[in-house]
């Protein structure tokens, strides 16, 4: 009788990574300025966004790395995350 492999029938889970985030103005608000989260290897800004309850309609500028992304953005180890609200005025 052979060994059944670790994984049969499911996926192996994601290795871990770590990100940094930074939320500014309104979104620190019953958050926080920065953190640091270890999150599945392949999670996206949008997963980010998601889990923060961040309103997408809200978000003015997301920069990873200070590069600006869109949410379907994957992380990777490393990364620095940064949202930022829409800025109203006039």
């Amino acid at each position: 009788m052979s060994a059944r492999p670790p994984f049969a029938g499911r996926s192996p889970p994601r290795p871990l990574m770590q990100i940094e985030l930074e939320l500014f103005a309104s979104f620190r608000v019953g958050r926080f300025k920065t953190a640091t989260w270890q999150r599945p290897g392949d999670t996206t800004v949008g997963e980010i966004i998601a889990e923060l309850e961040i309103p997408e309609d809200e978000i003015g500028v997301i920069l990873v790395n200070a590069k600006h992304v869109e949410a379907d953005r994957v992380l990777v180890d490393g990364d620095t995350c940064s949202i930022f609200p829409l800025v109203g005025g006039g």
